[in-house]
């Protein structure tokens, strides 16, 4: 054991005096090419990149530990020739640089920096200027993305890609990043165990978040705003959504979130405001929405079908068009103890709920669900009269979906 101990200190001693830190720059440093201190560089080294403009791209890191930084000031141009980094490592850390003109394609995923079965790295305060793709990771894991701003300039889906994207990777925290005029702002693609946190997501082609069969993820703090069609999970389990912003995500196929295939997730104190939908729900199961906010959407939530033993409790309804839409029969969801607005009853006992129970889904709105044409009619004396009708006999909507404990106050949370 002791011969043990002393092998291994002595190979933290050698591995402590190897490791150095290298320079970059113009002139007067040990390098002046990044790419050169890169191939001259041992594993456990150190590159600092001096101030300055760097016209370089490509640069392949492959196999070896290395921690590359650059003062401020450092920026790496690829001048639209392929890649920024390209990157196949364990414990890889590239921090405080700006990489611009990504080139454009449309047959490869070029990004400012691609990490490619890499473990243990991190992604500091990088900003990512006019770019295709910002950061593409593939079949990596443990890894942090923090504090980074990615922007691009593409016109259409086509020619744009995606600002953070994740395929087959585990572990990965996202954490305080601005992502904006992207295709999607952050993709994950089989995709487990991750933490996105503290992120703003805005004015992407898009989604400002997109979930494709990523199980076990937390997102949790983010801002989405004004992108194409919000934020879509799609095809994935176990998916816990706390104090995200969804807002002015608007237009005719636009939605704060949809929700797609999915099962035992839990969004909670969520703000979604000022969409076409809040919430579109299609196929999913077992899911608990609590003590979120609906207010000035379209509609707050649009249930499609193929939705079983999900529960709505304690959400604030506030002045949506449409609190509800709901298509087909109510497969054993609830909507209990929420906030409606809409709602005109009285608690003559004081005890906090409303005394009348309260019929969320509009006879209106299944009118426009099957003649979208009628939304001008929307605020027309008839609307009411038919709304009320519908309301004292229910025919077309359906029978059972009652709140039947209405709250008279708003939650606060």
């Amino acid at each position: 054991m002791k011969i043990q101990l002393s092998s291994l200190l002595l190979l933290i001693s050698i591995y402590f005096t190897t490791a150095q830190t290298v320079t970059v720059c113009k002139a007067g440093c040990d390098y002046k090419s990044i790419q050169t201190a890169v191939d001259s560089s041992k594993s456990g080294n150190s590159i600092l990149i001096k101030s300055g403009l760097y016209n370089e791209a490509n640069i392949v890191i492959y196999k070896k530990s290395l921690h590359i930084s650059g003062e401020e000031g450092t920026v790496i141009d690829t001048q639209n020739k392929g890649y920024g980094f390209s990157v196949e490592a364990t414990d890889i850390v590239i921090k405080n640089l700006t990489i611009k003109n990504i080139k454009v394609s449309y047959t490869k995923e070029y990004a400012a920096i691609l990490l490619f079965k890499s473990y243990d790295f991190a992604i500091e305060n990088i900003t990512v200027e006019n770019a295709f793709f910002g950061f593409l990771i593939q079949k990596s894991k443990d890894g942090v993305i923090h504090n980074n701003t990615i922007a691009g300039q593409g016109k259409a889906e086509a020619d744009s890609g995606n600002a953070i994207h994740l395929w087959h990777c585990k572990n990965v925290k996202i954490t305080n990043n601005d992502v904006r005029r992207m295709r999607d702002g952050i993709y994950l693609e089989f995709g487990s165990n991750s933490y996105i946190s503290n992120n703003y997501s805005n004015d992407n082609m898009r989604y400002g978040l997109h979930f494709m069969f990523s199980n076990d993820n937390i997102y949790e703090d983010n801002i989405f705003n004004a992108n194409g069609a919000g934020v879509a999970v799609m095809f994935s389990k176990r998916i816990k959504m706390f104090r995200n912003v969804f807002k002015k995500n608007w237009g005719t196929a636009s939605y704060g979130i949809l929700l797609k295939e999915i099962s035992d997730a839990e969004l909670k104190h969520n703000i979604f405001e000022d969409n076409t939908i809040g919430i579109n729900a299609d196929g999913t199961n077992r899911i608990l929405f609590t003590e979120n906010t609906f207010s000035n959407n379209g509609y707050a939530v649009k249930v499609i079908g193929a939705c079983y033993d999900n529960t709505y409790s304690k959400n604030n309804f506030l002045y949506n068009s449409f609190d509800l839409s709901y298509s087909g029969n109510l497969n054993s969801n609830t909507f209990e103890n929420n906030y409606w607005s809409n709602y005109t009853g009285y608690d003559l006992d004081k005890n906090g709920f409303g005394d009348i129970p309260y019929r969320p889904v509009k006879l209106f709105s299944y009118l426009v669900n099957r003649t979208p044409e009628s939304i001008v009619l929307l605020r027309s004396l008839f609307i009411d009269i038919i709304d009320f009708s519908e309301k004292v006999s229910p025919v077309f909507t359906p029978e059972n979906l009652i709140d039947n404990k209405p709250l008279m106050t708003q939650v606060k949370w």
